[in-house]
């Protein structure tokens, strides 16, 4: 196993705090979902069956030990203060051999349409790609993902200088309806060492 960087547990944009997560954060994290689920089922597996608020905590426990261990480094996405989750974000899929990660994100309802997925996802790629002596995670290869119908999280990878790799036809079942197959579009950014 490759020596692994630091990771850091906040990370802040201009309007933005990226912060790991904390099992003191299920009630935000709850209730954003809650509010959102009409707009995550269509996109989200796990929106489907969303946890109960004893369930986020526990997703919360996990999330946080999979980010000390630099297995799955999710963030949530709150205001500049900390006090209003906006969303959640993060590198999953890690694999440090090579390295490679891939951006996930989603922004609660009430916050659409402002850009903050856009924002958060420059934040990671450059995060990523900076070398971890400089303070970054030193990736060679990013990835963003989503289902080929959903254009606006299509927008933000191409928006942010990453190439369309690949349409991978019937690559899943639809997040909301599972008689029916998905395409998924792969963008990617990479750098040489």
């Amino acid at each position: 196993m490759p020596t692994l960087p630091d990771v850091p547990t906040e990370v802040r944009t201009p309007r933005l705090l990226l912060r790991a997560p904390r099992p003191e954060d299920a009630p935000a994290l709850h209730a954003a979902v809650q509010a959102s689920l009409p707009e995550l089922r269509r996109w989200m597996v796990w929106a489907q069956e969303p946890l109960d608020l004893p369930g986020t905590v526990e997703n919360l426990r996990a999330a946080a030990a999979r980010f000390a261990e630099r297995e799955n480094l999710r963030y949530h996405v709150w205001n500049a203060e900390g006090t209003e989750l906006i969303g959640s974000s993060g590198y999953h899929a890690l694999d440090w051999r090579v390295p490679k990660a891939e951006i996930g994100y989603w922004i609660a309802s009430a916050h659409n349409g402002r850009g903050y997925a856009t924002e958060v996802a420059r934040a990671l790629t450059e995060l990523g790609l900076l070398s971890p002596q400089a303070g970054g995670l030193g990736l060679r290869r990013i990835e963003i993902r989503c289902d080929r119908r959903n254009k606006r999280s299509a927008r933000i990878p191409q928006a942010l200088g990453y190439r369309l790799d690949a349409t991978l036809i019937n690559d899943a079942v639809a997040a909301d309806n599972p008689a029916e197959l998905r395409d998924t579009l792969v963008f990617s950014i990479t750098q040489s060492g």
